[in-house]
């Protein structure tokens, strides 16, 4: 019944408190700046005047008084009110020339705030209009000019997701985009000089996504790029993410390949990407002093079930072989294991069972 002219942003934030003092405010405005005025010549530039009272039940008691101005004249305090300064401070603001009371000198006292004096931006409002970040439309147009056509309904303009990034995050911080749709966030990440990962599972990722990455690192200039100084540089990465490791049911999926479960137990144990050899062995690699091993989908050549998934003298005695000279403590991967564990504790080996004792990725 209603056309709708407006969108929503949701917030969401660990420790309310800690956002509020590290995010970032919004630059001053020309609309702003233009509060600023210098009738009267003062050598320390442009001010705006304020109100020299407050309500009176902030105030002391020599917050109260009859205000007497230089040129004589007494002002009195409107009801309910008192100065901002006892009379000591609000005679050495007069002095320094803070004190406004209009061209003829009669009018009631207001402060004189300075634009060198005032904030470097203002605290973010709730209200965004589209003039200062941009409509579906305008993005729509975007899209057409990145790609030829419009690709989807509601791109988001990069004016908005460039002030949603200035506020949350400054430079060389991590920017994820769990949708990246037309790729609109990591462009304007990349302009930005943040760091960014985005996942898509749409063909578009490969068609429209990283083409249009490929344009913003080439120097691309519409959306921000003009008032970011944006002249291209940099670079991304692509990935396509392997088959799923675990089932519905967290069960390891019974068609996963040995290089899949390897990559993934490396990686869940070290915190870094596994190199796959060129030929590949039980013994996965050692890191920071530690070796890994997995015996999994017959890699000793045993195909029968759980034979060479099974830690014993004689695959432990593959894995040492195949270990490239390492000797030092293992942690190895298996079905289950033979060896007790005072022969586990002098081979020093900790033995994990599959699959329950493999971890979801940190």
């Amino acid at each position: 019944m209603f056309s709708e002219d407006c969108e929503r942003l949701l917030l969401y934030c660990k420790e309310p408190k800690e956002f509020g003092a590290s995010r970032n405010d919004l630059p001053l405005s020309e609309e702003v700046k233009a509060r600023y005025k210098n009738p009267d010549d003062d050598e320390r530039g442009a001010w705006q005047s304020v109100s020299l009272n407050a309500q009176g039940g902030h105030g002391t008691k020599d917050q109260f008084y009859d205000f007497v101005a230089p040129n004589g004249k007494v002002h009195k305090l409107p009801e309910g009110r008192c100065w901002l300064y006892t009379w000591p401070v609000m005679q050495e603001k007069i002095a320094d020339g803070r004190v406004w009371f209009g061209a003829t000198g009669n009018n009631a006292p207001r402060q004189k705030k300075f634009l060198f004096e005032a904030k470097a931006g203002l605290t973010p409002n709730t209200l965004w209009l589209a003039n200062d970040v941009g409509t579906n439309d305008e993005a729509k147009k975007d899209t057409v000019r990145l790609f030829g056509s419009a690709v989807f309904d509601t791109p988001k303009p990069e004016r908005l997701l460039g002030r949603v990034i200035h506020i949350a995050t400054n430079p060389g911080d991590l920017v994820l985009d769990s949708f990246l749709g037309s790729g609109t966030t990591a462009a304007v990440a990349q302009k930005m000089n943040r760091r960014y990962i985005g996942i898509e599972m749409g063909e578009h990722a490969v068609t429209h996504c990283t083409p249009r990455l490929q344009k913003v690192v080439d120097g691309e200039q519409g959306g921000v790029s003009k008032s970011q100084n944006w002249r291209g540089g940099g670079g991304f990465r692509f990935f396509r993410l392997g088959p799923p490791v675990f089932d519905e049911d967290g069960a390891i999926q019974p068609d996963i390949r040995f290089p899949v479960l390897a990559a993934h137990i490396w990686f869940s144990e070290t915190e870094t990407p596994w190199t796959k050899p060129k030929s590949l062995t039980p013994f996965l690699g050692d890191h920071d002093g530690q070796g890994y091993a997995l015996l999994f989908n017959g890699i000793l050549g045993d195909k029968s079930i759980g034979g060479g998934n099974v830690l014993t003298r004689k695959t432990l005695a593959a894995i040492r072989a195949g270990a490239s000279g390492y000797t030092g403590p293992l942690t190895v991967y298996g079905e289950r294991t033979v060896l007790s564990d005072a022969s586990l504790a002098e081979e020093v080996v900790t033995f994990k069972q599959t699959p329950y004792d493999v971890r979801a990725r940190k």
